[in-house]
């Protein structure tokens, strides 16, 4: 299972690190991402959900 959210598809982003210095160096962001049970077609199933979709109430508990 990848690390994406199930409802919004938000994922990893990619970036530089800058330092002060102004070195760049890439580095990666992950989605904060929380395994909740959901209710899907009336059963409950265990997927990855980011907290912006939890707090916006795109999903239904279970």
């Amino acid at each position: 299972m990848a690390k994406v959210c199930c409802v919004c598809g938000k994922g990893k982003v990619s970036g530089n690190q800058v330092s002060h210095s102004n070195k760049h160096n890439k580095r990666t962001w992950s989605a904060n991402l929380r395994n909740v049970r959901v209710v899907e077609e009336g059963t409950p199933k265990r997927v990855k959900v980011c907290t912006r979709c939890l707090r916006s109430g795109k999903v239904e508990r279970a």
